[in-house]
């Protein structure tokens, strides 16, 4: 779920042993990381420290080489998601402690009924995701998520399950996301025909794994709603000065504009240049556009909420301690991941399929089911499969190549697991174990993924 560039390109990794070597050297570092979690109660960043370096020396790797790829796995990903992960807790923190999230919190509340409120978060995680890669948009709604859940007295799981769907399901089916417009632009698909079958895939995609799912979700992992984002005055918030509800949402949705109009940018100018391009493209990247957003909150938020700037120079320097250690889990997650790719375990299991006799949308699935699971990459994933479709999609009539594109997005995103750095931020932010993460977060990337191939083979039927 990270930028292709912090990634290197399937095609150049070289296999750095025999396919049995390779497979059962995943294997047994995936089962590492777990009992060392689960059994010895090691804490997760040096289980998944252990596992990766392990894997890299069982697989065929010299050590020093093992340790390099994990350090810029590691590297790559605190500098990139690790960026946006500090930039969004400081605006979570703000939102909450100015009174903008209550604000949200409580015209959500008042205008959607328990019964309804899962199906709103629905949507609210579909719209914030759009554009965003997951992460970005998970710290962004994260306090929406659990100030929903304490102000309504609904389980965790029931609204924190469909704003993760629809986040999610975003991520793997619908362009202008990055991830969809990976495999648009390497399959030759037609990006309108693409966008209009990946709302109608989402849609009951979202539904299923979403609101419907919650239900069991809450029943499988009842934990409480985290000690987090409590507003400066606690209880008293209701009392002081809040931000407008059009000043909190304008904060929340200005990184999802900024992201937006760099996207369709892309999409719809042939060769994006000149002035205009340039100023699009720099507001647009991720880590600028979050912290455009944390400027704006300070003087929106903190003046609709009438912060001083001690107390907004306090909120932004205590949201930083509590991530450390979500920030050095994702680190070594990406690192892990990184390991696994420059081992060349994807590159053993697309040519295990490939060759296979099945359906040109359930193969573009399964290749990008197992690179997936292998690597830990939804975009590692995409790349990989719409690489090695390219030449069957050039014979396919655009509708076909439409579909096999979102067939690729539903495989990308197929059981998270401890080898995915989006793993680990769930679970340290929603408070789960490792076995209530396994049966309600990547059950959920399950539903999506199948949820998402079944709409598509349905989609093939009338097109």
């Amino acid at each position: 779920m990270f930028p292709t560039s912090l990634f290197p390109m399937a095609d150049e990794v070289v296999p750095v042993g025999s396919d049995a070597q390779l497979i059962v050297a995943a294997l047994a570092g995936f089962a590492v990381i777990i009992l060392l979690i689960t059994w010895l109660r090691v804490h997760p960043f040096l289980a998944l420290t252990i596992g990766a370096l392990g894997v890299g020396i069982a697989a065929g790797m010299e050590s020093l080489q093992a340790l390099t790829s994990f350090t810029a796995g590691f590297g790559s990903t605190v500098g990139g998601v690790g960026v946006l992960i500090a930039l969004g807790a400081m605006f979570g923190k703000l939102l909450a402690d100015s009174g903008g999230a209550d604000r949200i919190v409580d015209t959500l509340v008042k205008r959607s009924s328990p019964r309804m409120l899962p199906w709103t978060m629905g949507l609210v995680g579909a719209v914030i995701g759009l554009p965003m890669f997951f992460e970005i948009g998970l710290v962004l709604l994260i306090p929406i998520i659990i100030l929903v859940a304490r102000r309504s007295g609904l389980a965790l799981m029931k609204i924190a399950i469909p704003t993760l769907a629809g986040l999610s399901a975003m991520h793997g089916l619908v362009p202008p996301h990055p991830g969809p417009l990976v495999a648009i632009d390497t399959l030759g698909a037609n990006l309108g025909l693409t966008l209009a079958f990946g709302v109608i895939v989402a849609i009951p995609t979202v539904i299923v794994a979403g609101p419907l799912f919650s239900t069991y979700a809450a029943k499988w992992a009842p934990v409480p709603v985290p000690e987090m984002f409590v507003g400066a005055d606690g209880d008293q918030a209701e009392a002081r000065p809040r931000p407008s509800f059009a000043a909190a949402l304008t904060a929340i949705l200005l990184p999802v504009v900024l992201m937006m109009v760099k996207a369709l940018t892309e999409v719809f100018v042939a060769e994006p240049s000149g002035f205009w391009w340039s100023i699009i493209d720099f507001l647009g990247t991720p880590a600028i556009a979050l912290l455009i957003t944390l400027i704006f909150g300070i003087f929106v938020l903190g003046g609709g909420a009438r912060m001083t700037r001690s107390s907004v120079s306090k909120t932004l320097e205590e949201s930083l301690p509590p991530i450390a250690g979500i920030l050095l889990i994702v680190g070594a997650g990406g690192a892990f991941k990184q390991v696994l790719i420059d081992t060349g375990i994807g590159e053993v299991i697309t040519r295990a399929v490939i060759d296979s006799g099945i359906s040109v949308l359930l193969l573009g699935w399964v290749v990008a089911v197992l690179v997936r699971v292998a690597t830990g990459s939804a975009t590692v994933a995409t790349v990989t499969a719409a690489g090695l479709m390219a030449p069957v999609a050039a014979t396919l009539p655009s509708p076909e190549v439409a579909l096999l594109v979102l067939a690729i997005g539903s495989g990308s995103v197929f059981l998270s697991h401890v080898n995915d750095a989006g793993f680990w931020l769930v679970k340290q932010y929603l408070g789960t174990n490792l076995p209530q993460t396994f049966k309600t977060w990547s059950v959920l990337e399950c539903l999506i993924s199948v949820a998402g191939l079944i709409g598509v083979l349905l989609l093939d039927l009338v097109v």
